[in-house]
């Protein structure tokens, strides 16, 4: 709420006082005011403009996750046909394991050489 909006309310708050308070009708509208602008700050609000960019970034978000929700159905719908048509995936052939010599403790450079033989 803009600093203008909470005048004009506390002064609409003073105005609508008895005759007997008009007298003291100024510190009332500045107590008022004060009162507003604190209960406003406790809460967790956001300007209208912060309000309509999320709005914007929702929308944006949910048109996406439609076009991939409808994506990832085509996906599925052809993997299933392609199941039911009896053809399957071809397999990537298994990689060739490599045949690594194991040597001991003698064997490797820099190793110390046992004394005793």
């Amino acid at each position: 709420m803009a600093s203008d909006s909470i005048d004009k309310l506390a002064k609409m708050l003073a105005e609508e006082l008895p005759q007997s308070l008009k007298s003291v009708r100024d510190d009332l509208e500045e107590n008022f005011r004060s009162v507003l602008r604190s209960g406003l700050a406790r809460l967790d609000l956001v300007t209208r403009e912060e309000f309509e960019v999320q709005e914007a970034v929702l929308k944006r978000t949910r048109e996406k996750l439609e076009a991939m929700v409808a994506r990832l159905e085509e996906l599925e719908a052809g993997t299933s046909i392609g199941r039911a048509g009896g053809t399957k995936a071809k397999k990537k052939p298994a990689a060739k394991k490599s045949k690594k010599k194991t040597v001991g403790k003698a064997g490797r450079k820099g190793a110390k050489k046992n004394p005793r033989r």
